[in-house]
C-alpha cells in the first residue's frame, strides 16, 4: 500500500486515482496501471518480482530502491518503509 499522499509522482498518482493521462506517456498507461495497482497492493519489494517486470534493487546511493520496467528504459522506481510503498517515481534513469 502506499505511504499517503505525496509519496506518489503526480502523473502516477493522478492515474491511478483518476485514469487521466496528464503526466506520463500516454502509451505506457495500461501497463503503469498494472504496476501501481500491484505495487498499492503490496507489503514487501518481493510482491513485485512478477514475470516481465524485472524487479531489481538499484546500487549506490539508490541502494534502498527498487525498480521495475514499463517499457524501454522507463521504469516505475519505489521503496518500501515496513510495509507501505513511498517515493514512487516514474522515469528513464538510464
Amino acid at each position: 500500500m502506499f505511504a499517503g499522499p505525496g509519496v506518489v509522482r503526480k502523473g502516477l498518482e493522478r492515474l491511478f486515482q483518476t485514469g487521466k493521462k496528464a503526466g506520463i506517456q500516454a502509451k505506457h498507461a495500461d501497463r503503469l496501471r498494472l504496476i501501481l495497482g500491484r505495487l498499492n497492493a503490496s507489503t514487501s519489494a518481493a510482491d513485485m518480482n512478477l514475470p516481465g517486470l524485472y524487479l531489481h534493487q538499484l546500487t549506490g546511493d539508490r541502494k534502498e530502491t527498487w525498480s521495475v520496467r514499463v517499457s524501454g528504459n522507463w521504469r516505475v522506481t519505489f521503496r518500501f518503509n515496513g510495509v507501505l510503498a513511498e517515493v514512487v517515481d516514474y522515469d528513464d534513469y538510464h
